[in-house]
């Protein structure tokens, strides 16, 4: 039987040119029997079949149904089918977290022998997976500059299969033009992977600039409050149902029902969220820019930004809800542990950053992002702490960075709350 003369699942009849905030809140599953309004959480790890041959059918993917939750579930589906509407993607496979988005992609797709061409400025956890992680089975990285095309072209090999940035960049805010990526992926017969975390389909659409995959930590702005772990990987649905749900099958890690209902849920707000938290941002990102304590800020939203205009280009006009700055380095002795490894300057650093960290009261001291909260963190310690220093300035990460990624609080509170460091720092 052909694929598209198989049995399939129902879908919504919405408007074809149903715009992304009507697609956030209405894609999916149509309701059950019972009618319901908001979408149902099936928590059940397996489905009944009329009868065997119908068992043996849907379990042969003859015919399209639920058959065991660890990769299909009506939840999880609904969660699927809305973020690849949101993307612009044929399809959507769910994951239990965005590194295993990642794991998924890679497994999937990548074999030993194979080259794949990153920034080096993507999340620390991704430069390990990828590095260590892959790297002893065969699968080799180079790591490149975020903003250089040309250093991702000479990078370039006859085994290169997958190219794979995070734009913007996680603490930097560095910005990577996705379409120069993708014609330079494509010329060579590989794909583009694009981790499109920071700015979601409400800002950025990387599908639309030539992307091939679509990677997201649904535990940062599509869920958008905290509360659980998700990932996904958005792209054709012949690599989707493909190799990578071949893979999910026998790897199992899948994304529970009950988060999924959760990041769901979380969806029908994105775009106004983001518009919101996306404005405070730029309103702190000048107030930054303006402290005397503060050296550099960085936010794609600013014009003293690298990429400004390319990020404008790409980002629907917003800079996105996460600021990074560093801070002037801090006088007289020396008082906060650092590692061994740190020279004078490096702690000097690292003590004005805690020390304005440690003197919020409102800002949530965690390294998760995409929260209605304000989140504060010290990526050299954190994130990217399992990074050694040398990996972590490469990449131009100091001791002096904090980054925020900015909630709904009012601005004015925000900023109150971070000059209370800056304004005590001895600098």
């Amino acid at each position: 039987m052909a694929d598209n003369d198989k049995k399939r699942l129902p879908r919504r009849d919405l408007p074809t040119d149903a715009r992304i905030e009507t697609l956030a809140v209405r894609e999916g599953l149509p309701p059950t029997q019972w009618g319901e309004n908001s979408e149902a959480l099936f928590l059940t790890s397996s489905f009944n079949h009329p009868d065997a041959a119908t068992a043996a059918a849907r379990f042969a993917n003859e015919e399209e149904a639920f058959v065991y939750s660890r990769f299909t579930n009506p939840t999880t589906m609904m969660f699927e089918r809305r973020l690849a509407a949101l993307e612009g993607t044929e399809a959507c496979i769910a994951t239990a977290s965005g590194m295993s988005a990642i794991l998924l992609m890679v497994m999937g797709l990548l074999k030993a022998g194979d080259h794949v061409v990153c920034s080096h400025s993507v999340f620390g956890s991704t430069i390990t997976l990828l590095a260590t992680q892959f790297g002893k089975f065969g699968v080799e990285t180079t790591f490149v500059s975020q903003t250089d095309v040309q250093q991702w072209r000479d990078a370039m090999r006859p085994n290169t299969k997958l190219l794979f940035a995070e734009t913007p960049s996680n603490p930097l805010t560095e910005v990577c033009d996705i379409a120069a990526l993708a014609e330079i992926a494509h010329a060579h017969g590989a794909l583009l992977a694009v981790d499109n975390c920071f700015c979601t389909p409400a800002l950025q659409k990387p599908v639309d600039l030539g992307a091939d995959l679509i990677i997201h930590s649904g535990t940062k702005y599509l869920d958008g409050q905290g509360r659980v772990l998700a990932g996904a990987v958005c792209g054709p649905d012949a690599i989707i149902n493909g190799p990578l749900m071949s893979t999910l099958r026998g790897a199992g890690m899948a994304l529970s029902p009950f988060n999924a209902w959760v990041v769901l849920k979380g969806l029908e707000t994105l775009a106004i969220r983001m518009a919101a938290q996306s404005a405070n941002a730029l309103k702190l990102a000048q107030w930054l820019e303006r402290h005397p304590k503060v050296d550099q800020v960085f936010y794609p939203g600013l014009p003293s930004h690298p990429q400004h205009e390319l990020a404008m280009r790409q980002q629907n006009g917003c800079g996105g809800a996460v600021v990074s700055f560093t801070t002037k380095p801090a006088t007289g002795d020396v008082t906060v542990p650092s590692p061994a490894t740190l020279d004078e300057a490096a702690m000097r650093l690292r003590q004005a950053a805690f020390h304005v960290i440690d003197h919020t009261r409102l800002c949530s001291i965690t390294s998760n992002l995409g929260d209605t909260k304000t989140l504060i963190t010290h990526p050299s310690s954190t994130s990217h702490g399992r990074l050694t220093e040398a990996q972590r300035l490469a990449a131009g990460i100091t001791q002096g960075m904090v980054r925020v990624a900015v909630g709904l609080e009012h601005i004015d509170d925000i900023t109150a709350d971070l000059a209370r460091g800056l304004d005590t720092l001895n600098s």
